[in-house]
């Protein structure tokens, strides 16, 4: 590449189309380890907005990277939630800090554990940790700005105290998790919870409505209010597989309302692979 092309290109990264910007994240994710050198380059000038620009352009280039480590792990098919979620997360965040939430959910863990009289049961124990996720901590769903991306990934909703349905399920399930109580994402139309099966009854959990318990009768009474028929299969454990691509279908939609369409085109190949990854597992 000239001087004079070099000039050209840094020129446009300052330009608001949507169609250039994703035109130009092509051409320099095609020049490999030379485009990366030019923004390098560009992101430690004299010029602070030419700078700022840059930047951004290497920050959705490790993105890039990212995205296609989270499309091996799919196509591994040996899913662990909370990897899959972290990795999700990276797409959007490259500089995310694993160890950094790792604690934060340890610290959660370790404050239920706290609170727990053994022996108590599942649903004792699910009270410690609405106690804990939702009046000590404070989080709670996302009404307000639904549609917004950052629900969907684990150090934002862990930083706003705000999600989905189903990031603060994954949520509980992780804390859960740590704390060796048995309970199942229920990937339920509409509105995503988790849900126990280790008593006489099953009963479920709705972390959008501050780990509000519901029976199998009131989880059947929702999905009727939707308009859909009714049917027990919908109350059974989801695979984390399902769990996992329910999280990218929503940020297809999500990062479409938002007007990031090469960010919701990245989440739509991952729905892809992650049906492709079933098909190939039948």
């Amino acid at each position: 590449m000239t001087a004079k092309e070099k000039v050209a290109l840094l020129s446009l990264l300052d330009d608001p189309s949507p169609a250039v910007r994703e035109e130009l994240l092509k051409i320099l994710n095609s020049m490999g380890s030379y485009g990366l050198e030019i923004l390098n380059a560009a992101a430690k000038s004299s010029n602070r907005l030419l700078g700022w620009h840059a930047e951004a352009y290497l920050s959705e280039l490790r993105s890039v990277d990212l995205a296609q480590e989270l499309r091996q792990f799919i196509r591994s098919r040996n899913y662990e939630l909370e990897t899959g979620w972290m990795m999700i997360s990276r797409v959007a965040y490259p500089n995310l800090e694993i160890g950094g939430i790792c604690n934060q959910l340890d610290s959660y863990a370790s404050r239920c554990k706290e609170l727990i009289i053994k022996p108590a049961c599942s649903r004792d124990q699910c009270a410690v940790i609405n106690r804990v996720l939702f009046h000590e901590a404070g989080f709670r769903g996302s009404s307000e700005q639904y549609t917004d991306p950052d629900n969907s990934f684990i150090n934002a909703v862990l930083q706003s105290k705000k999600g989905l349905s189903i990031s603060l399920s994954v949520l509980y399930l992780l804390i859960a998790e740590r704390l060796g109580l048995e309970i199942a994402p229920i990937n339920a139309p509409g509105h995503f919870v988790v849900g126990c099966f280790e008593e006489t009854a099953p009963f479920y959990i709705d972390p959008f409505e501050h780990g509000k318990f519901l029976t199998a009768g009131h989880m059947l009474k929702r999905i009727e209010s939707s308009k859909i028929a009714p049917n027990l299969s919908y109350l059974a454990p989801a695979t984390t597989h399902e769990t996992l691509a329910r999280i990218c279908r929503n940020l297809v939609y999500h990062y479409t309302e938002s007007g990031k369409g090469s960010m919701a085109a990245l989440f739509s190949d991952m729905l892809k692979e992650f049906k492709d990854a079933y098909e190939k597992q039948l």
